[in-house]
């Protein structure tokens, strides 16, 4: 195609389309069109004009969890991938820089004794997190002595979080408050316990592919156009990553 390097559309695109993942778990980066239509969001925008530059059809894959795209990945069936960047998942997904930043926090009970993220890694503290999640592969890393609780999904972790009275549940910020708005008799920790780096990924080795992939999304920040997107899905507080170098090869 016009402007895009020999081999990087049968790198990309090898069955002819493009087949991306949609994960409907991050509401910041992906909602549910209209009567189960076309996804909204800026995943399913940069998804779209992607495929637009590389002149094939373009198949959204819906997803509720980013544990589940991850399992997709390994089995083959995907060929784009909107995912936190992280040791786990680079395994066997090579990804660009971060195109959006967003923020892992905790929601505890009103009268809850925890008041800081800090607080939380203590000995009988239950944390209720969504399987495969960026914030679920970091606590496992990092939390020493609170004990992880895995659900299939977000909202099926805030269930559980209510249901079996744990002590907290970890998750993206923007829906976190809005769970916490929506039930009064809980709180979200003030600060974060990471930063979640949002990235365009591709299955490992498709090298000319990363490399353009790398530049779509330096351009899709440098024109505002995934300012735009965030928006127009009313995700506008969610912050831009910074400009990043285009580094060549795949990644590390």
């Amino acid at each position: 195609m016009n402007g895009v390097p020999h081999g990087v559309v049968d790198e990309l695109a090898p069955a002819g389309r493009l087949r991306v993942a949609i994960n409907l778990g991050n509401s910041v980066l992906a909602q549910e069109g209209l009567a189960g239509g076309t996804p909204r969001g800026v995943s399913s925008e940069l998804a779209r004009e992607l495929a637009r530059r590389l002149g094939v059809p373009l198949d959204y894959v819906r997803f509720d969890a980013a544990g589940k795209v991850f399992d997709a990945v390994t089995a083959g069936a995907l060929d784009i991938v909107f995912l936190a960047i992280d040791p786990v998942r680079a395994a066997a997904i090579d990804f660009t820089a971060p195109y959006v930043v967003i923020e892992g926090v905790y929601v505890v009970p009103e009268d809850s004794s925890l008041h800081s993220v800090e607080d939380v890694d203590r000995d009988g503290v239950r944390v209720a997190v969504a399987r495969g999640s960026a914030y679920d592969l970091h606590l496992t890393r990092a939390l020493k002595r609170a004990t992880l609780v895995r659900e299939a999904s977000g909202p099926q972790a805030l269930d559980l979080f209510v249901r079996d009275r744990l002590e907290a549940a970890a998750g993206v910020r923007q829906p976190i408050a809005a769970f916490a708005q929506a039930h009064p008799r809980m709180r979200v920790i003030p600060g974060r316990f990471m930063a979640i780096n949002q990235a365009m990924g591709t299955p490992r080795g498709r090298d000319a592919g990363l490399r353009y992939l790398r530049g779509f999304i330096e351009e899709m920040k440098a024109s505002g156009f995934v300012a735009q997107a965030l928006a127009a899905s009313g995700q506008g507080e969610a912050a831009v990553a910074p400009p990043a170098p285009i580094t060549p090869g795949p990644a590390s």
